[in-house]
């Protein structure tokens, strides 16, 4: 009786631990977070930039900018606190990928809105409305715009439509140093190898912050660039939700604190024309 007992006890036990095992194994299946993923509830993953100053850049561990800030700012406003934000780099080659993967929520990483990347995924906003425009050392007033590049060197980054842009519009003979990313063009200028560099003002802004007043914008934009926040294709009711954010933000001044925030001391006021822009794509 006393062996019966004892066996009883033991196959109770058995069976207790397989039935916690095959639980602990389901609440891995329908909670991701249970089990260390950063998809689970509770967590918003945020592709941004970790090397454009003053939009997306990485900073002794935190993350900060223009693009930082309408991100948290929207997070909020979908129930998330800044705790919850899982910030992810979004390298621009990669930001269609990782949004079809499931690899983030939301993108926003100077992501200009275009018919092309609309069939890959969709956008809310715009949140700004950038135009392409030309940097140059604070003491150079021989460069007043596009059109007096001719002969000068001018940086952009390796495969930028930028530089492109100024040769076919403007100048033909400019002579283009490309470089893996602007803060190496920034760098270049500010050493003299060239005399301008090209990209969207908001991007620029952000350099010429940093660069306590060695180098500045033009202030001649030549095209128009209208910044979305990258989601996944189809989904309308996220693209609401961020857009309902976005007019938040406009109408209470924290889109204006924001914007003045990352680019002080340059002076950059973006088009009037076109800002802050009515958010209304994806619905």
């Amino acid at each position: 009786m006393k062996d019966n007992m004892q066996g009883m006890v033991v196959h109770a036990r058995r069976f207790l631990r397989n039935l916690t095992a095959a639980l602990c194994a389901m609440a891995c299946l329908f909670s991701l977070a249970a089990c260390g993923s950063d998809k689970g509830a509770g967590k918003i993953r945020i592709g941004i930039k970790f090397d454009q100053p003053g939009m997306g850049f990485k900073k002794s561990g935190t993350y900060v900018g223009f693009d930082v800030d309408v991100a948290t700012y929207i997070a909020n406003k979908l129930g998330y606190s800044e705790d919850d934000i899982v910030w992810k780099e979004a390298p621009s080659k990669q930001r269609e990928a990782m949004l079809q993967n499931g690899d983030v929520d939301m993108i926003l990483a100077t992501y200009s809105i275009t018919d092309e990347r609309k069939k890959a995924v969709s956008f809310a906003g715009p949140y700004i409305v950038a135009g392409q425009d030309l940097m140059v050392r604070t003491d150079d007033h021989q460069i007043n715009g596009p059109e007096d590049l001719n002969g000068k060197r001018l940086c952009s980054v390796t495969g930028s439509t930028s530089a492109v842009t100024v040769k076919q519009k403007f100048a033909s003979e400019v002579q283009l140093m490309e470089q893996p990313g602007y803060a190496e063009c920034a760098t270049a200028l500010f050493s003299g190898i060239v005399d301008a560099v090209t990209t969207d003002d908001i991007i620029l802004a952000g350099l010429a912050s940093a660069s306590r007043g060695r180098l500045r914008l033009v202030g001649k934009p030549f095209t128009e660039e209208r910044y979305g926040v990258g989601i996944k294709k189809g989904d309308k009711e996220l693209a609401k939700k961020i857009n309902a954010a976005l007019v938040d933000m406009e109408a209470n001044g924290s889109w204006q604190r924001a914007l003045d925030n990352n680019t002080r001391g340059t002076r950059y006021k973006p088009n009037p024309q076109f800002n802050p822009p009515k958010p209304q794509e994806g619905e």
